[in-house]
């Protein structure tokens, strides 16, 4: 599976010279099915769709991911059958395209979203994902970050934990997720803080010192930085 998380224009082709096949689309009352004109073996077979993330924690988790990003969930352990399963079901949900259709298709979506994070990304690229880091030490650091954002993450406690030096630690780390330790523990902090402000009524102030910013100020500019706009603002618009 492929996922463009910026949605930036891309092309697929065929590998070597290929043959073009007008093609017949058939609109349906949520979706749309395309298909090629004629007979012979399909070339390829496509199921294509678009995500729609809000701003917030769910912008910062699709904003950390590369572009593009490719995990094969056949070769996890399960992850053939299950997508099997999935992609079987999805089909025929399109094609049915029935009353509550677009609220079934979106809970497959998030079902097939949650097996992409978990599985590891696919060799040969630049695909690295956070979301499912397979070296145990580096996965058990972002567990722990995740689970307790604003504690007290230094590399050198960190370190000390994994038994390995400095250095170690960080081109580890960096070769595990993709980012930083720093990036990362921004992220996870920011992503924390989106969550907090628009589900509780905490102040700017607190949430900041919850999720482990040392000032107000400091936590205002890294979530412009991540964001493009203040928290309160942030706080503010959600609440239209």
């Amino acid at each position: 599976m492929v996922v463009i998380p910026a949605g930036s224009s891309h092309r697929v082709v065929t590998e070597g010279a290929g043959v073009l096949r007008p093609t017949t689309e058939r609109q349906g009352r949520t979706f749309a099915l395309t298909s090629s004109e004629g007979g012979g073996h399909p070339v390829i077979d496509l199921f294509c769709g678009h995500y729609t993330v809000g701003a917030g924690a769910g912008a910062i988790l699709f904003g950390s991911l590369p572009t593009p990003t490719h995990v094969s969930l056949f070769r996890s352990e399960g992850g053939r059958d299950l997508l099997t399963g999935l992609s079987s079901l999805m089909r025929s949900e399109a094609s049915h395209d029935g009353a509550g259709s677009a609220a079934i298709m979106s809970a497959f979506c998030t079902v097939l979203m949650a097996l992409v994070l978990r599985t590891p990304a696919s060799s040969g690229g630049n695909s690295l994902l956070w979301t499912a880091v397979s070296e145990p030490r580096m996965g058990e650091i972002v567990r722990l970050v995740l689970d307790d954002p604003g504690g007290d993450w230094s590399i050198d406690r960190l370190r000390r934990r994994s038994s390995m030096s400095r250095a170690t630690f960080i081109r580890h780390f960096q070769a595990a997720t993709g980012m930083t330790f720093g990036r990362f523990l921004a992220r996870a902090r920011l992503m924390t803080a989106a969550d907090q402000l628009v589900g509780t009524d905490l102040s700017v102030a607190a949430i900041a010192a919850a999720v482990g910013f040392r000032s107000e100020s400091a936590f205002a500019r890294a979530f412009r930085a991540e964001l493009g706009d203040t928290p309160a603002r942030f706080r503010r618009s959600q609440a239209e």
